[in-house]
């Protein structure tokens, strides 16, 4: 008996660009609470939270977010999405991170960012530096068809200690797909990015299907005490 045919709404191609679209909204909600004075000293984390989530839900729709809305300043950026510091006020000088998870038209977007309030170099240079080796995680996947996700987290965790950081975070990413995604019960560590996991990352699911994968980068300055933070599909790009 031959295998039954694919949904068109679940096809290879209509996944691709399903993603691609979540993640063009998300980026473009990012963009616009950047450029909105919502990330300003005095606000509390909390409150940035809600007002992020507001604005997604009267600019974009967005009704769920497929995991805990996280926003992040000053010394809560060393820490991870399973952390739960005590909020935190928005400093002047401060590095601040979102970390959300939007759901577009039941598909995930999974997307961080970093912003620094205020003109101090070596933060900046932090967020130019974590962006930069996403981009160079991007390079190692296209280039190496049989790369698995414990060596695509060996090479950022060394990228960040060579550029003068320490990575941040046990884990480097993980599977996105249709709501809500795949995932392993019986191996919850088996679908993200961590050192030692062999699973290839162009291992196809079960159906076949290709996998699409979330790249997360976290560096941080424990001595100074802060860090940056940020994430996107690792398996697709805008064109």
């Amino acid at each position: 008996m031959s295998p039954p045919a694919r949904s068109p709404a679940r096809t290879p191609a209509a996944t691709a660009s399903a993603l691609l679209a979540a993640q063009a909204q998300a980026a473009a909600l990012f963009d616009e609470v950047a450029g909105s004075g919502l990330i300003r000293a005095g606000v509390l984390e909390s409150e940035l939270s809600r007002e992020v989530f507001e604005l997604a839900a009267r600019r974009y729709g967005v009704r769920r977010h497929w995991h805990r809305r996280v926003v992040r300043c000053g010394p809560n950026t060393l820490l991870s999405y399973y952390d739960r510091p005590a909020d935190r006020r928005l400093a002047e000088d401060d590095v601040v991170y979102l970390d959300f998870g939007p759901v577009f038209n039941a598909w995930e977007a999974d997307f961080g960012r970093s912003y620094v309030l205020g003109d101090d170099a070596r933060k900046h240079q932090l967020v130019a530096d974590i962006g930069a080796t996403f981009r160079r995680g991007r390079e190692l996947y296209l280039n190496r068809p049989d790369v698995t996700a414990g060596e695509l987290y060996d090479f950022v965790e060394a990228e960040a200690r060579r550029l003068g950081w320490e990575f941040g975070a046990a884990t480097a990413g993980h599977l996105i797909g249709h709501f809500p995604h795949e995932h392993s019960p019986a191996e919850p560590k088996r679908f993200s990015i961590r050192h030692g996991n062999q699973v290839r990352i162009r291992e196809a699911d079960a159906r076949g299907a290709p996998r699409h994968w979330i790249l997360e980068v976290h560096f941080v300055d424990r001595a100074q005490q802060y860090g940056a933070f940020c994430e996107e599909l690792l398996t697709l790009a805008p064109s």
